[in-house]
């Protein structure tokens, strides 16, 4: 179960409460106006993260290795699309769990990632055989030369 969905809210109350118990109703609007704020700055950061990634194409990241490289366990999807300034590509059915999220290079190597509960479990790095790229360069090779 995800407690921050109840943890937040529970200590968000307690802290009224107590700034009515200590300050009186002066104590309950600075709390507030706190909380708001907090919420102002997430929402903030949400929008400048979705307005960058609006930018990109949908599952396309620069490198797919110096995005392996920095992912660590229990990333938010949210810090994982700020990194890559993209969109994942959904590769899981649509709101089921857990949802994976594929982002791939030009060079046609990917990072599938699976988000449990909005949470980075896993990823994995996939990268392209060497039969095929040593093909496709000797496809380039073998054209006329001039």
């Amino acid at each position: 179960m995800n407690f921050q969905k109840i943890l937040i809210p529970a200590a968000a109350l307690a802290l009224i409460v107590a700034a009515y118990f200590f300050n009186g109703w002066p104590g309950v609007v600075v709390v507030v106006s706190a909380l708001v704020m907090w919420m102002l700055l997430h929402f903030t950061r949400m929008m400048q993260v979705l307005k960058r990634a609006t930018n990109r194409p949908v599952g396309y990241v620069d490198s797919a290795v110096m995005l392996n490289a920095k992912l660590k366990p229990n990333a938010s999807l949210m810090h994982v699309i700020a990194m890559t300034r993209a969109l994942g590509e959904l590769r899981s059915p649509k709101n089921t769990q857990p949802e994976i999220f594929r982002w791939t290079d030009g060079s046609d190597s990917y990072v599938d990632c699976t988000f449990v509960n909005g949470k980075l479990a896993s990823h994995n790095l996939t990268r392209p055989t060497d039969k095929s790229v040593s093909s496709s360069a000797e496809a380039d090779d073998s054209g006329p030369s001039a």
